[in-house]
């Protein structure tokens, strides 16, 4: 609308409330907010921190390596965790090893999408494992890192002998099996007897062979008995099967539930070539393990070393003769 002629409107802006500050007033902050998030959340900073998140029971435990070491350690763990040699399960052990102490000092977003919640812990200073006094252990803390998976394959010539094949990694980075805990008893003589209870002792892993056929299998060291020395010990384990009773084929047909036979098929139900189809077979397998003992820290009672197993891939509920996989890497655990 218009105003009359000569009639002037004049506004006058309401003074500032007592609550609201004025432009003139407001300090603006030294440090922007993404800026003072990156610095508290940076490597360098949780790095000078970590002697002051330790654990009570780990205060003693001294780390030898300096801060700028360590935070250029995480950083180059990050980097192999995103190469393609992380992705083909060939991770050097030198490239992303950090101490368990280092491991605590972190946190979550700092370890997220860096690789090394797939790892295990190292030991760097120790001596061999023949300086492990006798006496009952407990095993805590205990965790397995696979560094390569082969499967073992038929020749191609007729006289020729099997061996294992390198394969292609086809699962993500979950394969390391962490949190075992169990009983490690050591004699007089120096003999070790090691049982397995209970922890995260399986991963569901894929590989591909070179011709392209791919390989599932359960990863594995459940109810793991093993005998030796303080230098090498080893024994068998369970392989539950893939999958489950529950599971059903594209058929439909599963273990304990779905059809007895394929839909249409019923007058072939009793076929020799569908037994091994019709009939699912869910009954665990054994598997065997060898540990090396390579340092054993006697201070905060840290051992590590190398490890081999060779166990039975997937059956596909007893269709199909499995294939022996060979996985070779790193293992850790406290000894308590």
């Amino acid at each position: 609308f218009s105003l009359p002629e000569g009639r002037g409107v004049t506004v006058t802006p309401p003074p500032p409330s007592p609550s609201f500050r004025t432009r003139s007033t407001v300090t603006q902050h030294p440090c922007p907010t993404m800026a003072c998030l990156s610095a508290s959340f940076s490597l360098a900073a949780v790095a000078s921190k970590r002697a002051a998140v330790r654990t009570k029971t780990r205060s003693t435990v001294r780390c030898s390596a300096k801060t700028d070491a360590f935070v250029a350690k995480v950083e180059k763990a990050g980097k192999v965790a995103f190469s393609g040699l992380a992705a083909s399960a060939l991770i050097a052990s030198s490239a992303g090893a950090v101490t368990y102490d280092e491991l605590q000092g972190l946190t979550y977003l700092q370890v997220k999408g860096t690789g090394l919640a797939n790892t295990c812990p190292v030991v760097e200073t120790g001596e061999k494992g023949s300086t492990i006094k006798a006496g009952d252990y407990a095993l805590e803390k205990f965790c397995m890192e696979p560094t390569s998976f082969t499967v073992k394959e038929e020749s191609s010539f007729k006289a020729g002998e099997s061996e294992f094949t390198k394969t292609k990694l086809m699962t993500r980075l979950t394969y390391t099996l962490d949190g075992m805990t169990g009983s490690f008893k050591v004699g007089a003589d120096g003999s070790v007897a090691i049982q397995e209870r209970d922890g995260l002792d399986y991963a569901a892993v894929t590989v591909q062979l070179p011709g392209g056929e791919r390989v599932p299998f359960l990863f594995t060291l459940k109810e793991f008995t093993g005998k030796g020395n303080t230098s090498q010990f080893g024994g068998d384990f369970v392989v539950p099967s893939y999958r489950g009773s529950s599971f059903l084929d594209p058929k439909g047909r599963g273990g304990s539930t779905g059809y007895d036979t394929a839909v249409g098929l019923q007058g072939k139900s009793d076929a020799d070539e569908l037994q091994k189809e019709n009939n699912k077979n869910v009954a665990a397998l054994k598997g065997s393990a060898v540990f090396n003992v390579a340092k054993y820290d006697v201070v905060t009672g840290e051992i590590a070393g190398v490890f081999e197993s060779i166990q039975p891939s997937d059956t596909d509920l007893g269709s199909k003769a499995p294939k022996d996989v060979k996985v070779t890497g790193l293992w850790y655990a406290q000894l308590q």
